[in-house]
């Protein structure tokens, strides 16, 4: 694995690609033929990886930089799977690992899906972005501010408002607003047509029956099955719970159609590492029940930010009078540089976060290429 691919990320991630991954492929080519022993170690492995994940902050789970290690993590445990199973080739042929490995490559076949929906919601997350640097242009940086600037602020508000509803509210977007139902309903169909134009799913795709798909009959491995197989099969029962968890993370944080989180984790907790995947779980959940998350179009925290600033600022701007007072002023400025934070922290982390995806899409169709041709099947079975 080329070491930049990894370069670049956040937090304690950012050296994996170019060290951990190295030292724990030469780990595991130094045991070639103990299946047995390069399982555990790839349970270990991902069990230390969330338990990393896990241990973030509740303000930090969720966040652009947390979903960014999500990514790395998951990359990191599908490198090493791809490699401990080069290794137990001769495995591979054998049941239960030939029908265990075979369903793992049906149920990242159904994540491709998810990619492309989440790359869509990544950019329009990016239209937000240029709307709010819309209101920074306008209203950052002048030595005074006129009506002109509040009316050029106001208008990005608005769209920026009606962009960011659920799809399911879309049509009631001009209620509780403080614009006008012209400029509403405009505005609304300015945001139809960009979604028109972006996802790159059909329209009557939905990530929440494909989380379903992705997750249907995963069952944990019996002992029979395990014994049978050095272990190989709980690799992949590991492997398919991450690409499960991984996927649904996505779809609740980032914006995409028709986004569901009723996907049943049952993990035994026998497994090492089903205590920290589950404890996300439940964290990633209680948070999509708050009040104020329900009818969020994602949880990604930097959306809540974005949704709290704007809503903040459109009051700002509609309460003003002119000529403004020093302390309307003051207020005013104080929201502007709060709503410049967020827009920093997306100018940064949204790009690397694309790639990060696209990187995720390239490396499940190359390793299922490769897996299926260990397994003696055709890439397109």
């Amino acid at each position: 694995m080329p070491a930049t691919d990894y370069q670049g990320l956040p937090g304690p991630f950012n050296s994996l690609g170019r060290s951990i991954l190295s030292i724990r492929r030469e780990q595991v080519h130094s045991m070639e033929g103990s299946g047995h022993d390069e399982a555990e170690l790839f349970q270990k492995n991902v069990n230390e990886r969330f338990l990393e994940l896990s241990s973030a902050g509740s303000d930090e789970v969720l966040s652009l930089s947390w979903i960014r290690k999500l990514l790395d993590v998951f990359l990191c445990c599908q490198e090493e799977f791809r490699v401990l199973l080069f290794n137990n080739k001769s495995q591979l042929s054998r049941s239960p690992t030939d029908r265990v490995v075979a369903d793992f490559f049906e149920r990242v076949v159904k994540a491709l899906d998810v990619c492309n929906a989440i790359r869509d919601g990544v950019e329009q997350v990016k239209q937000w972005q240029k709307l709010v640097e819309i209101v920074l242009v306008a209203m950052g940086g002048q030595k005074s501010l006129g009506e002109g600037q509040f009316r050029r602020a106001k208008k990005a508000l608005i769209d920026l408002a009606i962009g960011m509803l659920d799809e399911k509210e879309s049509t009631i977007a001009h209620r509780n607003r403080s614009f006008g139902r012209n400029n509403a309903e405009k505005s609304h169909r300015s945001i139809g047509h960009f979604r028109s134009l972006s996802w790159s799913v059909s329209r009557s795709w939905s990530a929440a029956k494909q989380l379903q798909a992705i997750g249907s009959n995963l069952v944990a491995p019996r002992a029979a099955e395990i014994a049978a197989s050095n272990g190989l099969v709980v690799a992949a029962y590991a492997m398919s719970s991450v690409l499960l968890f991984v996927m649904w993370t996505l779809v609740a944080a980032i914006p995409c159609q028709d986004r569901g989180l009723q996907v049943h984790f049952s993990i035994p907790r026998q497994f090492s590492w089903a205590g920290p995947i589950l404890s996300l779980h439940e964290q990633i959940l209680e948070e999509s029940k708050k009040r104020d998350r329900k009818n969020a179009c994602g949880l990604l925290r930097e959306i809540h930010q974005i949704e709290k600033c704007g809503r903040h600022m459109s009051e700002l701007v509609d309460s003003v009078h002119f000529p403004l007072t020093e302390e309307k002023e003051a207020e005013v400025r104080s929201g502007v540089a709060e709503l410049a934070q967020v827009y920093e922290v997306l100018k940064d982390g949204l790009e690397p976060l694309e790639h990060q995806v696209r990187e995720v899409f390239r490396r499940i169709v190359r390793n299922r290429t490769e897996g299926l041709g260990s397994l003696g099947r055709p890439y397109g079975e």
